[in-house]
């Protein structure tokens, strides 16, 4: 699931920035081509919602990289107003999903935005039980 959303997520920046920056998802060090953005998770947390369902929230952090130079302060302003919108929905699995506790932080000359994908989650029911077959005679009298 965590992948599905990391594609979803890397999907939306692709059409957002229309593939003017660079997007990585694996750790690289120092050799990160700029701009660029790093998708990673931060991490998971399950509940037992009701029955086999649970609740699960999932954390993500979008890093931003901006441009050597001047002007990085503004350029990370820019990117993480636009975050905000391009993220709030997403497709993963076929499915939207929402963003939430969305919120950013300047670190560094970079952006550091925050979003969580939460979501519920079936385990143990491929199929639901079915009825068994039922058969019964009506008869109708007549007047």
């Amino acid at each position: 699931m965590i992948n599905a959303i990391i594609k979803g997520i890397t999907d939306s920046l692709q059409k957002e920035f229309e593939n003017a920056c660079e997007i990585v998802t694996e750790e690289r060090g120092a050799d990160l081509g700029r701009p660029c953005f790093h998708v990673s998770c931060l991490g998971s947390t399950e509940a037992l919602f009701r029955g086999k369902r649970y609740f699960r929230k999932n954390q993500f952090c979008i890093q931003y990289f901006p441009t050597e130079g001047e002007g990085k302060k503004e350029e990370c302003n820019e990117i993480a107003d636009r975050l905000f919108s391009c993220l709030e929905q997403i497709t993963a699995v076929e499915e939207l999903v929402r963003g939430t506790d969305m919120k950013y932080e300047a670190v560094n000359d970079s952006v550091c935005f925050y979003v969580n994908y939460d979501m519920f989650l079936y385990k143990g029911c491929d199929t639901l039980p079915r009825m068994e077959e039922l058969t019964e005679k009506i008869s109708a009298k007549g007047r």
